[in-house]
């Protein structure tokens, strides 16, 4: 009974982070569904949501503006979610410098997914292109997003977040790896379908698909691409359409950001139980191999660790070898995150950052028990 437990523990593990992937590559090898990408400009408007950004909101008005797409056709909109910095003001100078800029603020601070809802509903435009403050954007993303709804059957395009890590510490080269990753899913689901979920950072959609959310969620760049879905369009990866950000430097900041959206994943599950009917989501499959699974992978990991040292205590040299090697690998985790400069080997930093990620996925589920203001902006710059 043991070596079965500790054989499903190691396969599931395995199937959640290696073991899909490669089932897409093959699928998207095997059975693609193109999207028949052209050029198209119609008239696009860009969703910015903010709360206390009057730092940074100038430049990204900025990136917007000088997008290579054609002017007369582009607006933007800033929401201010209950600022208290001065970042209004800011942006209503640009609306004098610009009549393209328009800004809707709110005095209270409501969450973003409850701006988003009120932002959505005061656009005219078929399309729109949702972003956030932080990540400035290629000059070309909007119009590469943009060609995808050339094909009918796309309702929503994501871009690509690419990590800048000429000053990055290990830790963050390590993050930098994950996203790596994580765009190689998303590109893969794409190309067999429709990705489960895009960045935040940088994805358009129809308007006409746009289902207002519950104002309190946390995954907003879930929940808007599973609407898409479920009204049977595709959602899609564009690697042309570019978002730039730093990954964290440290584990303690990847920490405030990541175990926010895990606890996000747990939160849309409940509040979306729909989601795991085969009838109400078309890409179930896909959503419970890339949400779901990966939430259960820390139990998995703890399973095979009690199931290893128990078959270890009961005698045989093979169970105390893989028990070392167990032992061994989380102890170099430990390790790497005590001193991020040992992150500069390529074993220490791919194990720190595992490791951490499901940790993460412990203090997320913590954090959605305990559903403290989740739907709130973070006060730590880059947890949003």
């Amino acid at each position: 009974m043991l070596v079965l437990l500790f054989a499903m523990s190691l396969a599931l593990i395995t199937f959640a982070y290696a073991g899909y992937p490669l089932l897409l590559a093959i699928r998207a090898r095997l059975a693609p569904k193109p999207v028949a990408r052209a050029p198209f400009t119609p008239p696009l408007t860009i969703v910015v949501v903010g709360h206390n950004e009057a730092a940074g909101i100038a430049a990204k008005i900025r990136s917007c503006l000088e997008l290579r797409y054609p002017p007369e056709r582009l607006r933007l909109l800033v929401v201010s979610d209950g600022s208290t910095d001065g970042m209004a003001d800011v942006v209503r100078a640009a609306t004098a410098a610009d009549s393209r800029v328009r800004l809707l603020e709110f005095a209270e601070r409501r969450g973003k997914a409850a701006c988003l809802n009120d932002a959505l509903a005061a656009c005219a435009d078929e399309f729109v292109l949702l972003t956030d403050v932080r990540q400035p954007l290629d000059p070309d993303a909007a119009a590469c997003l943009l060609e995808n709804f050339a094909d009918a059957t796309v309702g929503a395009a994501g871009g690509e977040l690419v990590f800048r890590t000429d000053d990055a510490t290990g830790f963050g080269e390590g993050m930098d790896a994950y996203w790596r990753y994580e765009k190689f899913i998303r590109e893969k689901e794409g190309i067999v379908g429709s990705t489960v979920g895009v960045s935040g950072a940088l994805y358009a959609l129809r308007r006409a698909l746009w289902r207002p959310i519950p104002p309190e969620t946390i995954l907003d760049d879930v929940m808007i691409p599973m609407n898409v879905v479920a009204q049977g369009r595709r959602v899609v990866f564009d690697s042309r359409a570019i978002a730039f950000d730093r990954p964290s430097p440290t584990p303690a900041r990847e920490r405030v950001r990541k175990v926010r959206t895990l606890a996000g994943n747990f939160q849309l599950v409940a509040l979306r139980p729909d989601l795991l009917s085969p009838r109400r989501n078309p890409i179930l499959f896909q959503f419970v191999c890339h949400k779901l699974l990966r939430l259960a992978v820390p139990l998995a990991m703890l399973l095979a660790l009690a199931c290893n040292a128990l078959l270890a205590a009961g005698g045989g040299a093979f169970w105390r070898a893989l028990l070392l090697a167990q032992v061994a690998g989380y102890a170099v985790a430990i390790a790497g995150l005590a001193a991020p400069a040992l992150c500069r080997w390529l074993p220490v930093k791919l194990i720190a950052t595992f490791v951490s990620l499901n940790a993460f996925v412990v203090m997320g589920f913590v954090d959605f028990l305990r559903n403290r203001e989740a739907h709130l902006w973070r006060t730590q710059r880059g947890a949003t």
